[in-house]
């Protein structure tokens, strides 16, 4: 019986490999779409401010599809789930609600929330990569 769970794992998460591709592909078509009809509307080869920020978010939401992509690709492989790349994603997704957001219209416990929230993804980020399997140690030969 856990022979037939292992396949099933593995099959959902080619499937999901393979949707996650699909919209990463779509991602980028739309980001490729949102920057050629930001520079050619008039008064052409300018992109407003406000158009920055749509396309900035568009392209760390085509980012976070990599790294979970990433992720998915090494679960596949390793049948683990690696939490350095879980955090990384997890920091791209609060670096892209940062790009977007509207600090004039956000409420400040809001804005320390996301600041403690990047605080704590670091020291985690941080904590998980100093003690992973990767670490040298000085230990005498």
């Amino acid at each position: 019986m856990p022979r037939i769970y292992e396949y099933v794992e593995k099959y959902i998460a080619i499937a999901l490999l393979g949707l996650m591709a699909i919209v990463v592909a779509s991602a980028t078509l739309e980001v490729a779409y949102e920057i050629a009809t930001n520079i050619f509307e008039p008064p052409g080869f300018f992109i407003g401010v406000n158009d920055l920020f749509d396309v900035f978010g568009l392209f760390l939401m085509v980012l976070i599809g990599l790294e979970l992509m990433t992720s998915i690709h090494f679960y596949i492989k390793d049948n683990n789930i690696h939490a350095e790349l879980i955090l990384l994603v997890a920091m791209t997704a609060i670096t892209r609600k940062v790009v977007i957001l509207d600090a004039s219209a956000t409420e400040p416990m809001m804005l320390f929330g996301i600041g403690f929230v990047i605080i704590a993804l670091a020291v985690g980020y941080y904590l998980v990569s100093r003690s992973g399997p990767n670490q040298k140690t000085d230990s005498p030969s």
